[in-house]
C-alpha cells in the first residue's frame, strides 16, 4: 500500500515513499521542515523533497493525504 497527497481542487496526486504519519506531519509542519532544510548540507530525504514541491504547487489548496493499492488476504 502506498500513501501520498492529493489536491481536492485540481485533483493531481503524488505517492511518496512514507508512512501516512509522515506524510501527516509534513503536511502540518511544512514551515519547520523548510527552516530544517536551510540548515542541512545533506538535504532531506527524497520523499521530503517531493512532498514539499507537491505542497508548495499547490499552496492554498485543500491537500489530503490518500492511500492506494490493497492489502493482500
Amino acid at each position: 500500500m502506498r500513501f501520498g497527497y492529493q489536491c481536492e481542487e485540481c485533483e493531481e496526486a503524488v505517492w511518496l515513499a512514507a508512512p501516512r504519519p509522515e506524510l501527516q506531519w509534513l503536511r502540518s509542519r511544512r514551515h519547520i521542515v523548510r527552516e530544517v532544510q536551510r540548515h542541512l548540507s545533506a538535504g532531506l530525504d527524497g520523499w521530503m523533497d517531493e512532498g514539499l514541491v507537491f505542497l508548495d504547487r499547490h499552496d492554498g489548496h485543500s491537500v489530503v493525504v490518500v492511500q492506494r493499492g490493497s492489502v493482500a488476504h
